[in-house]
């Protein structure tokens, strides 16, 4: 006799990559759920060798071993909010766009992990192209980095009317809503990100955290969206929460390894 499902367990999926050292990719966004009562699911697209000084290995898995990670997760358990995080390459990113479409992926948050906050871009000119033709048409939001937003709009940006105008141009693009994060901005920018959702602008402030181990915040953020639009929260209520959250799991990051640690994100038990 086949079990029912409980209809009050909400469920969210991450689809990226695996970090050794637990600061970011699929383990972060994992306890990001966990903290929000959201259960987890993944999709795994690549490997890395990685700890608090750097990544010396990355190993990419087969297009198709995504895609079937994904079916076989919202065949049988469904989802009820999704982010994707490192995608690699060009041909994961088709086939994960293929899927998110043909299957309707609900609550798509799409952190396009493609320049670091340092500006060091992560992935070729080609996965870049994909990501932008493919994936982010299908995004419920994408939460770029500046040096991400600087890539996908064209445009520099050094004030908060840059960030607007980014934000408004990457729109265009296709997501229904597009958050510019500040990490890497300087002076009173620093943390301060721009919110555009339809034609409405909301500029986000938060408190600024004085602390080197802030690996994962990204991951962090985009998961704690996903699982804050999986719980039924409109959109500007998820990035607030996930925002609140990530400044306290800063307040709370973790002194390990000998490089840059991750955020703390069970803060609450710490």
């Amino acid at each position: 006799m086949a079990a029912t499902p409980d209809p009050n367990i909400r469920i969210a999926m991450t689809i990226a990559g695996s970090d050794s050292g637990g600061g970011a990719g699929i383990q972060a966004d994992l306890r990001t759920f966990s903290f929000h009562r959201v259960h987890g699911t993944s999709a795994l697209t690549c490997i890395t060798a990685q700890n608090t000084q750097g990544v010396t290995r990355v190993d990419a898995l087969p297009p198709e071993a995504v895609v079937a990670q994904m079916t076989a997760v919202i065949s049988d358990i469904g989802v009820h909010g999704v982010k994707t995080g490192m995608l690699l390459n060009s041909g994961i990113i088709a086939a994960v766009a293929e899927q998110a479409e043909q299957l309707a992926l609900p609550n798509l948050v799409v952190d396009p992990v493609m320049v670091s906050r340092t500006g060091a871009q992560l992935i070729d000119d080609v996965a870049i192209a994909t990501l932008r033709q493919r994936l982010i048409p299908l995004a419920t939001i994408l939460t770029p980095n500046r040096y991400e937003a600087q890539m996908l709009s064209g445009q520099e940006i050094n004030t908060l009317d840059d960030m607007k105008a980014a934000a408004k141009a990457i729109q265009s693009l296709g997501p229904s809503a597009v958050l510019v994060k500040g990490g890497g901005m300087t002076g009173d920018l620093r943390g301060v990100d721009v919110l555009i959702e339809g034609d409405r602008f909301e500029v986000l402030h938060t408190q600024t955290i004085d602390t080197v181990d802030t690996h994962g915040t990204g991951c962090t953020l985009s998961a704690a969206i996903a699982a804050n639009l999986a719980l039924g929260r409109s959109l500007m209520e998820s990035v607030q929460v996930a925002k609140h959250y990530v400044t306290h799991a800063l307040l709370h990051s973790l002194r390990i390894g000998h490089g840059q640690g991750p955020v703390g994100h069970f803060y609450s038990l710490l």
